[in-house]
């Protein structure tokens, strides 16, 4: 399943306002909930906090990729944000996160779930598709995306 056939394009925050985890965790959960509508915010925030308890999810080289599992889901949900000024995400190499993809999976689901940050993981990897994504307009970052994906 490619990254951008999961993420909805009203699923982005192309200028995120946080500064630090908290806030910027509040934001990409209010994005992935307006986009589909039929989630619990709160419940978001408690899944992902649960999981950043074990660790932080800000995996460095200005990337963050918080994720949980929801007990009510039916599929995988996907939301992307961006901050160009930074956010302290508590990264792995101390650095701010830049780039955030929000993923909630269902509980059972595992294989979508470790695919799915495989791949996201795979796309940031590359310092040339993060420079893209920090300095593109907002209205692009969909489709750089999916064509990024593409060249993967």
């Amino acid at each position: 399943m490619k990254i951008a056939e999961l993420l909805n394009p009203n699923a982005i925050a192309g200028e995120l306002k946080a500064t630090g985890k908290e806030e910027a965790l509040g934001e990409l959960t209010d994005v992935l909930a307006k986009a589909f509508g039929n989630l619990d915010p709160e419940e978001v925030l408690r899944v992902l906090h649960e999981r950043e308890a074990l660790g932080s999810t800000g995996i460095g080289e200005g990337v963050a990729i918080p994720h949980g599992k929801l007990a009510r889901l039916d599929r995988l949900l996907l939301a992307f944000g961006r901050s160009r000024g930074g956010v302290d995400f508590d990264s792995m190499d101390g650095r701010q996160a830049h780039l955030f993809f929000l993923l909630v999976a269902p509980e059972e689901s595992v294989g979508v779930h470790l695919k799915t940050l495989a791949r996201i993981s795979k796309l940031l990897k590359n310092p040339a598709v993060r420079r893209r994504l920090i300095d593109a307009p907002a209205e692009d970052l969909y489709t750089i995306i999916a064509e990024e994906e593409d060249r993967m």
